[in-house]
């Protein structure tokens, strides 16, 4: 089998790595088509997969549509050539609307519920794999299963840290950090949304760097007095750095996500909600902010918890109890799609057969 599968998101990368390390072991051939927007061309580079790059993003409205006819036209150019058997991708347009074009199937991942993306992928899409806790109805075509993206890449089959993180930091190997992420609020879903202000973000860094070190990884250019706190490492070592964190502050959902599976407390603040992150706070993993009022109080309300390190790893192994193995699930639906959906559908529960 050969399948294409098209990047929107650094995130996605990690989603599809370990799917198609399983899949290449089986025979499958692979090709990844992708936008240059921040680490994407890293981390398939690291990984060692083969991809095309269609050049960088467009972040104004007008650019936007451009975009959607020059990648859709670009991904029809590329499955022409590639002769993929199937197109997959986290809800991309180019790849749904070029497996329509080639009368191939199309399947998704969706975790965000953004409809203005949905909207383009939907019709043009087979079955869209989503979390059970996903708050959309998108219909028929939906497949429920009981886990995170995040464990289709953290769960600890597929990664454990080496307690390395101090070393790629160059700290002390006692010495404490946390991470914050901003985001640069140019995606199509981020308008009229906000997460944390000029002002709060200065308290925040003022407090934590007197009593830790702090790494602040960002999707645009950060303003020059934050720039001594800027991450520099190498994109693939971001997990690794995750998992010796004491805790996560930020405007990502993903990387709020990522935190929580590791075990490592996060805070996400951001006015759009997303329902991987509210099903973390329920194991006391992401405390979810849709402003930044009251966040100050939360971190300090962390660092007050007993037992820091344990409690929270403790919260990790009940909710890993409780989630399957999306990558194994992920492996069989492909190869036995279409029938792979009709069971799905007739049977929600032969996912446990992926714990």
């Amino acid at each position: 089998m050969r399948i294409l599968i098209d990047i929107g998101h650094p995130g996605h990368v990690h989603l599809f790595k370990n799917f198609t390390k399983q899949m290449q072991k089986r025979g499958h051939e692979f090709l990844f088509t992708c936008r240059q927007k921040e680490f994407e061309i890293e981390l398939l580079n690291a990984e060692g997969f083969p991809f095309k790059s269609f050049g960088s993003k467009f972040n104004t409205t007008i650019g936007k549509l451009f975009g959607l006819l020059k990648f859709d036209f670009l991904s029809v150019i590329q499955g022409l050539r590639f002769k993929p058997d199937v197109f997959m991708s986290h809800g991309s347009p180019y790849a749904s609307h070029a497996a329509a074009v080639l009368q191939k199937p199309h399947i998704s991942l969706e975790d965000s519920g953004n409809w203005e993306q949905m909207k383009l992928y939907l019709p043009f899409t087979g079955a869209v794999l989503t979390p059970d806790v996903l708050f959309e109805d998108l219909g028929t075509k939906q497949i429920r299963y009981r886990s995170y993206h995040e464990l289709a890449y953290l769960h600890p089959k597929y990664f454990r840290p080496t307690g390395d993180a101090a070393t790629i930091l160059k700290l002390r190997s006692d010495e404490k950090y946390v991470i914050l992420r901003f985001v640069s609020w140019n995606a199509s879903h981020d308008k009229g949304h906000v997460g944390i202000s000029d002002g709060e973000k200065s308290r925040i860094i003022d407090y934590l760097s007197g009593r830790y070190r702090v790494f602040i990884t960002s999707e645009g250019k950060l303003p020059d007095a934050y720039l001594p706190y800027q991450i520099k490492i190498a994109p693939e070592q971001m997990h690794e750095v995750l998992a010796g964190a004491e805790f996560f502050v930020g405007e990502g959902a993903t990387m709020a996500a990522e935190s929580g599976v590791l075990g490592i407390p996060a805070i996400y603040i951001n006015s759009i909600r997303r329902a991987y992150n509210e099903d973390q706070e329920k194991y006391g993993l992401v405390f979810n902010f849709q402003s930044e009022e009251g966040v100050f109080e939360k971190i300090q309300e962390l660092e007050a918890t007993k037992d820091f390190k344990k409690t929270f790893q403790d919260r990790r192994e009940k909710l890993l109890a409780d989630k399957i193995d999306v990558t194994a699930l992920m492996v069989w639906f492909v190869e036995n799609y279409p029938e792979s959906k009709t069971i799905m559908m007739e049977n929600p529960d032969y996912q446990y057969n992926f714990k």
